[in-house]
């Protein structure tokens, strides 16, 4: 999974989704007859963070930022603040900067396939 979240990898985000999809599915059956559901649970975190820190790195640029987090709803004030933040690109994955604007829902509706849904099978195609 390391690999297909590296930020400097080039791809497409849903390319990049698509791939992600696949080892998930294969992952999460191989280890279905463990009780895996808490591990599940944080390497899905884990696995969205690295997803949130491929797209910051992808915006690159700080107008190109701060007119995506407009976008996604940041009012224009604090886009231009959080854009130009001097944090690593990990921590503002990490940061309220990022969850609150890439949120789980959002990386569902872009095809994002949850672990922890899937296992349990609630995820219907």
């Amino acid at each position: 999974m390391a690999i297909l979240t590296k930020k400097t990898l080039p791809m497409s985000f849903d390319e990049r989704i698509g791939k992600l999809n696949l080892l998930i599915r294969g992952w999460v059956n191989y280890f279905k007859p463990a009780s895996i559901q808490g591990k599940l649970k944080k390497l899905d975190e884990w696995l969205r963070n690295r997803i949130r820190y491929c797209i910051w790195h992808d915006w690159k640029k700080l107008e190109r930022k701060r007119k995506n987090l407009i976008r996604l709803g940041v009012p224009q004030g604090q886009a231009y603040a959080w854009s130009r933040t001097n944090m690593g690109g990990w921590a503002v994955a990490q940061s309220p900067i990022l969850r609150t604007t890439i949120t789980q829902s959002k990386l569902h509706k872009r095809g994002y396939l949850s672990m922890l849904t899937y296992y349990k099978g609630q995820y219907h195609f």
